[in-house]
């Protein structure tokens, strides 16, 4: 069986002189997921030339093709990092807005924890009404700080952001390969289309 990728963290901004970086954490496992001498292949070319108005990098920067994690640490539930490449607050700010992602090995993972699923491995499921109805198929993940967002596209056309919480989705079953929902009145019903694009994931 082939690996899958799962993003664990976006970086975000330099914190201090000497290369270390802010982490937003895309994992609830960080500790197994950010250790010491982990690489991390970059998607990002090494002269510079990412979107600079999407990460805030300055033009020209440079972006090594791989990342090796040197040390982590925690300060008031905020993830810091530093990483072998990036010596200095320059290098760190080129970092801002990339994605550290790792190949997981799924039977390893189902070994693990039984119960564990990732993003990816939720796109394109049908996501169906307690009652029996279906409700739409997922269409993405979106994440933030309070709650992660299903992204569901009801075949109406219309897309509709599920709050992924164990009250309105009790259930995600990978084997029989759709989600259980019980979202509140009139979400689906009577929300309208809109524009919010698909982040994908880990």
């Amino acid at each position: 069986m082939t690996g899958f990728e799962v993003i664990v963290a976006t970086i975000g901004k330099a914190h201090g002189l000497r290369g270390e970086v802010a982490l937003n954490l895309r994992t609830d496992q960080p500790a197994e997921r950010l250790v010491a001498g982990t690489v991390f292949d970059i998607d990002a070319p090494a002269s510079g030339g990412r979107d600079t108005r999407a990460s805030g990098t300055a033009p020209g920067a440079a972006v090594p093709r791989r990342l090796t994690l040197l040390s982590t640490r925690t300060q008031q539930d905020r993830w810091y990092a530093r990483f072998e490449e990036v010596p200095d607050r320059t290098a760190a700010e080129a970092l801002r807005g990339i994605e550290l992602a790792l190949e997981l090995d799924p039977e390893q993972e189902t070994e693990e924890d039984p119960d564990a699923w990732y993003a990816s491995q939720l796109e394109g499921l049908p996501v169906r009404h307690v009652d029996g109805h279906d409700l739409g198929v997922v269409a993405g993940l979106q994440h933030y700080p309070a709650q992660d967002l299903l992204l569901v596209h009801t075949p109406e056309g219309r897309r509709v952001q599920l709050p992924l919480v164990a009250q309105l989705v009790p259930e995600v079953d990978l084997e029989a390969g759709v989600i259980l929902a019980d979202p509140p009145g009139g979400l689906f019903e009577e929300l309208p289309e809109d524009d919010t694009s698909i982040e994908q994931e880990r």
